[in-house]
This record gives C-alpha cells, sequence and structure tokens, in this order.
C-alpha cells in the first residue's frame, strides 16, 4: 500500500509538471487569448499549482568498510531517485509532497553477523534500512507533506519536513536524510536575529524508511550497555509524546554570534546549548577564528521508562560538555584546531537516530554520543579551488575515552582511537550541470585497550573506509 501511494505521489508530481510546461509552451506559441487567461489566472488555487516546482534527484553511494585481518569487510552499491513538488505561493500558503526510492545494486549480506564477534554490519546497512537488513529492494520512504505559510520573511511549516539543528538534522551520510513531522516556525523579522522552533511527534531517521514516533524511534540503531554493564533495553520501551525546541542565534556587530538553543524530550530528557562564535578580519579576505560551546543534558521524569533496565536516560542524570575552536581563512584556505571536553558527570546522550552531535570535534563516521569523561582534539585543514569547483578537506582527531569496561561512562564500549578523514569534492558545470561527486576516506586507528576482545574493535577501529557518492539534482 504504502509503496502504491508514494508511487502515485510521484507521478502526480510529474503530470503535473509535465502539463504546466505544456501550458507555458502553448502560451508561447499559441493565441493571444490564451496568453491573456494564464497572465490573469494569478490569483487562483489552480495558478498556485501550475507555477510550482519540480525538483528530482538522483543519488549513487557506494561504501566499503575494511577490517582488522581476521574480521568481516563489507560492501554496498545503493542507486535511489526521488520527486518533490511544491506549488507556488497562494495567498502565502505553499503545499508540497515528495518521495524517494532506493535500489540495491549489489551489496554483502547484512543478516549475517561477522564470524568472530557475532555482530552485524554497523555501516553499508544504513543505506537501505536498518530495521530490515535483509531487504534490500524497492525501499521506498513517503517523506515530506506539509503546509507553509509565508509571512514576509519568516514562515511556519506544518507536516513533514527537513529540519536542521544541533540535536535533530539531516545527518546526511547516508542514502536519505533525517525527516521529521510536527510544526516548525521561523521568525526572521528581527535584525540580524534568527528565531526557530517547534514542537515534534514524528521521525524518520536516516537510515530507515518507515516513521515512528519520537519515543519508539529511540533504538532503532544499536542500543549499547547500560550503566551496570547489562544490555540496554530501551528499544521499543521508551515513552514520549514527542520534542519541543527552541534556537534563538543574533549577530553582534557583525563580528560576534550568539546562539542558544533547548531540546526538551517529553519525559525523557533536557538539552541546552550555549555557542558564541567570533571572528575578526586582519586584512580583506583574511580572517581569525573562535568560537565556544557550553552543552547541559538533564534527565526528564524517568529518563523514557519508570524501569531502570529499560530507560534510555537514568532519573536523576545529567551530563556536561565544553568546546572551543581556534581558526583562520581566506578565500581559499581554513584552517581549524578543536577540543571538547564531555566532563565525568555522565554519558552525553542525544539519540543517534536523531541526527550528529555538534561537537567542534566531530568527524564523519564517528561520534562521542554515549560517552563521558572524554577529551578530544581535532585539526582540520580545508582547501577549496572555487574556480575548478574543487572542495577539499583533511582533518585528524584523537579522542581518549574511558576504558571500554567502564559502562557507566562507556556505552558502546569504544576504546580510545585516532581518526583520519581525506574528503574531496568536485561540481560539474556546462553540459553535466547539476551533478556533484564526492569521495569520503576515513581510517580509524586503536588507541585504548581492547582486552584482546575482538568485539571492541570489530566496526569501531583498525579499520579503514571508502565513499564514493555520486549526486545528480535538477528542477524544472
Amino acid at each position: 500500500m504504502k509503496k502504491n501511494i508514494c508511487t502515485s505521489i510521484l507521478l502526480l508530481a510529474l503530470f503535473i509538471t509535465a502539463k504546466t510546461q505544456s501550458n507555458m509552451d502553448a502560451g508561447k506559441t499559441g493565441s493571444n487569448t490564451t496568453q491573456s487567461s494564464i497572465s490573469k489566472d494569478t490569483t487562483s488555487l489552480l495558478h498556485a499549482f501550475k507555477a510550482g516546482n519540480f525538483q528530482g534527484h538522483l543519488r549513487y553511494f557506494f561504501m566499503s568498510t575494511q577490517n582488522e585481518n581476521g574480521l568481516n569487510d563489507y560492501y554496498a552499491h545503493a542507486v535511489g531517485g526521488g520527486l518533490k513538488y511544491e506549488t507556488a505561493t497562494f495567498h502565502g500558503f505553499q503545499l508540497a509532497i515528495s518521495g524517494f526510492e532506493i535500489f540495491n545494486a549489489g551489496s554483502s549480506d547484512f543478516s549475517k553477523p561477522d564470524s568472530v564477534t557475532g555482530q552485524y554490519n554497523r555501516y553499508e546497512t544504513a543505506l537501505y534500512d536498518v530495521q530490515q537488513p535483509a531487504s534490500k529492494r524497492n525501499l521506498n520512504r513517503f517523506e515530506e507533506l506539509y503546509l507553509k505559510y509565508n509571512y514576509k520573511k519568516s514562515k511556519i511549516i506544518a507536516g513533514r519536513q527537513f529540519i536542521n539543528t544541533p540535536f535533530i538534522n539531516l545527518q546526511d551520510g547516508r542514502m536519505r536524510p533525517t525527516v521529521v513531522q510536527g510544526i516548525w516556525l521561523e521568525i526572521n523579522e528581527l535584525k540580524n536575529t534568527k528565531i526557530e522552533g517547534g514542537w515534534l511527534n514524528a521521525i524518520s531517521p536516516r537510515g530507515t524508511v518507515k516513521w515512528y514516533n519520537m519515543g519508539e524511534s529511540i533504538g532503532l540503531y544499536p542500543a549499547g550497555a547500560n550503566p551496570d554493564g547489562s544490555k540496554s533495553n530501551y528499544s521499543n520501551n521508551v515513552a514520549s509524546n514527542g520534542v519541543a525546541m527552541l534556537g534563538i542565534s543574533t549577530k553582534i556587530k557583525n563580528h560576534i554570534k550568539l546562539q542558544v538553543w533547548n531540546m526538551f524530550a517529553e519525559n525523557v530528557l533536557n538539552t541546552a546549548m550555549l555557542q558564541a562564535d567570533y571572528t575578526y578580519e586582519i586584512k580583506v579576505g583574511s580572517t581569525l577564528l573562535a568560537a565556544a560551546q557550553f552543552i547541559r543534558q538533564d534527565a526528564v521524569g524517568d529518563g523514557g521508562n519508570s524501569n531502570p533496565s529499560k530507560t534510555y536516560f537514568p532519573k536523576g542524570q545529567k551530563a556536561m560538555s565544553f568546546g572551543v575552536r581556534m581558526g583562520w581563512k581566506n578565500k581559499v584556505w581554513e584552517t581549524t584546531i578543536n577540543y571538547n571536553r564531555i566532563t565525568a558527570d555522565g554519558r552525553y546522550l542525544v539519540p543517534r537516530e536523531w541526527g550528529i552531535e555538534p561537537f567542534f570535534t566531530f568527524l564523519p563516521r564517528e561520534r562521542n554520543d554515549g560517552a563521558g569523561n572524554v577529551d578530544a582534539v581535532m585539526a582540520k585543514v580545508n582547501y577549496n579551488i572555487h574556480k575548478s569547483r574543487i572542495k577539499t578537506s583533511l582533518a585528524a582527531g584523537y579522542y581518549l575515552l574511558p576504558d571500554v569496561k567502564n559502562y557507566p561512562l562507556n556505552k558502546f564500549g569504544f576504546p580510545s582511537y585516532t581518526q583520519l578523514n581525506a574528503d574531496a569534492r568536485y561540481s560539474f558545470a556546462g553540459l553535466l550541470k547539476g551533478l556533484d561527486i564526492q569521495l569520503l576516506v576515513v581510517a580509524k586507528l586503536r588507541e585504548g585497550n581492547t582486552y584482546d576482545n575482538e568485539k571492541f574493535v570489530f566496526n569501531k577501529v583498525n579499520m579503514v573506509q571508502y565513499n564514493l557518492v555520486f549526486n545528480y539534482h535538477f528542477l524544472n
């Protein structure tokens, strides 16, 4: 049923777009009467549909993870395509609908565990659906369906949509990003200030095709261990009515940007962030960068469940994180040195299903979620050749985590590690305009003690991963 609905939506979008183009062509070559009727139809609902825009996205993703000798390696070739249709404005209102379909073009069998550790694939399976590791065919997702109202520079959107915040975000590192359902408001009427926020009651995380309420979405990804070392059992056991978020960002004299964010997950946790970014222009085209960040988390209610073995964020627990950044940039180069500290007060926990962490030391393909008493340092250099449409990046990070058996502060049994990332992107012009390519190579090296237990190594450290991504975007 869902597949038929999604297919019908996409066909409808194609029909509307084709019909619109046909009418436009007829207006150009037809009679004056036709042209006149089109120009007078600008206030009708029909015109809003005819003048809407159609967007398309084709994507190919190759991913391959090479683990330590004796452990299983994995690969995946995924292809997919999606369509979106959004009407023109009608008295400030717009309607949009979109969907995406993914196909397996050749991959490992993710339903089989590693022969040594008994653990399952962690990365490639998220190109499809982590809840159906054996299913890699005809995976479709009904994504956006929203009604938007525009007022001057501001807007409010009700329905299924994409948002990007420090705690719930696209985390677009697989075939499809995370989508949410709810009401989202963005206010841009105040000078140099942006206010955004809303209420979310459902989500379709990256690496899934179904929709879940906010509580049941926690635990779709691997859950790690409870503080007492037992296996976490919060999957399908977290009760929450939804998430309220508020973010305010403002610029002060063009040098300082302040951000304040708060996420309240009913009956689970509250996470607050304060961040300040400072820029100082040494000379034209040469700028110094500095930033500082503070995050605090506190349990709300039972943390998801009154049973401690089934809760997500233990009752009474708190966590705190501090981060700083220094750097320099011009039109071609940007280099930064970043540091982050998660205190020993408790584990930093934001559901991995909801987004990547906002730490300055974050690098794609790994997170420090689920850990406390962490020291991380990361250096990054970007080199962009704008005339050639080439962007490159090199990054190296060292992440000092608690011992893998320190379960109160190491939820996923992750050893300390060094991570190296090399990223190159190219955007085509001319005949192939709309096409871009990305090559990302990631290496993670073990630094902490793993007690000769490969479960602390498999898909975590002593591994290299290759990612090759093609994207083609087009619109009418």
